[in-house]
């Protein structure tokens, strides 16, 4: 490691280190694109961690939100008709599948396909 990288590590913030941290871990998941360079109207595949999850109903239908951070940005992922998922839960790490659209501003996918990561020791 060299001087810069030792001096950048020691100035970082613990966000950027855990950004940086995250992006490696994201970038080993086969076939998937970072959340920052996706495009609207395209189907893609991502991998990153659940850092929230909300029941939040949509025009009287339950709808279960989650919010997936790999590291370059987030992605809303949006579960229509869901009141719970068993293990999509803050922390957890997994990888979706679906078509990408922007609602509000943020880049989302409505029924996600979804992979969860096995937990250290699963």
């Amino acid at each position: 490691m060299g001087f810069k990288q030792r001096l950048h590590q020691a100035l970082a913030s613990r966000a950027e280190i855990e950004a940086v941290e995250e992006r490696e871990q994201s970038a080993r998941s086969v076939g998937c694109t970072p959340v920052a360079d996706l495009s609207s109207r395209a189907r893609a595949t991502v991998s990153g961690v659940l850092r929230s999850v909300t029941l939040r109903p949509r025009e009287g239908v339950p709808a279960l939100e989650a919010e997936l951070y790999d590291g370059s940005g987030s992605l809303d992922l949006v579960w229509l008709g869901r009141r719970e998922i068993h293990g999509v839960e803050p922390g957890r790490r997994l990888r979706a599948e679906g078509l990408v659209c922007e609602v509000d501003g943020r880049r989302t996918v409505f029924n996600p396909r979804y992979e969860l990561a096995p937990r250290p020791g699963e």
